[in-house]
């Protein structure tokens, strides 16, 4: 449904806010490392958020990168729709062109009239889910963090 990019982003964004506090920095090779993602496709994906004032990018030996926002304020939507895009909430799933340029014709298409809720729903969730929740659900679990 979302891509591996937005997974790892998601992820991504987690660590941090489970992670840092305030203004502190994690350098993309600690994240890259803790996470056991390739550093140059996080750190593409890292810019990406942090250009879309998701994260706060430092350069230099002592750089890195944070929130720039309060992680009760990001929801999985946000960063969805900045790493893959909204498609996914209002495209065809299976990618049959029956409603392609005509919503009159979403009538027809039986895939359609069964999943539109279905989507709906989805991306209620993912627009009120928080990164705020998960850092709380994973402080409140007595086992080592797994992203």
């Amino acid at each position: 449904m979302i891509s591996n990019t937005c997974k790892y982003g998601i992820r991504a964004v987690i660590y941090l806010a489970v992670n840092i506090s305030g203004d502190e920095k994690i350098g993309i090779k600690k994240i890259s490392e803790d996470l056991d993602l390739p550093g140059p496709f996080l750190g593409k994906i890292m810019q990406s958020l942090a250009k879309n004032k998701m994260r706060k990018s430092v350069k230099g030996p002592h750089g890195g990168f944070g929130l720039a926002k309060d992680p009760d304020d990001i929801s999985l939507y946000d960063i969805v729709s900045i790493i893959d895009g909204t498609d996914v909430f209002h495209e065809c799933l299976i990618g049959v062109k029956i409603c392609d340029n005509n919503p009159e014709n979403e009538k027809f298409c039986p895939f359609m009239k069964r999943s539109h809720k279905v989507r709906e729903s989805l991306k209620k969730v993912f627009e009120e889910q928080t990164i705020g929740e998960f850092v709380r659900g994973i402080k409140k679990v007595d086992t080592p963090l797994q992203i």
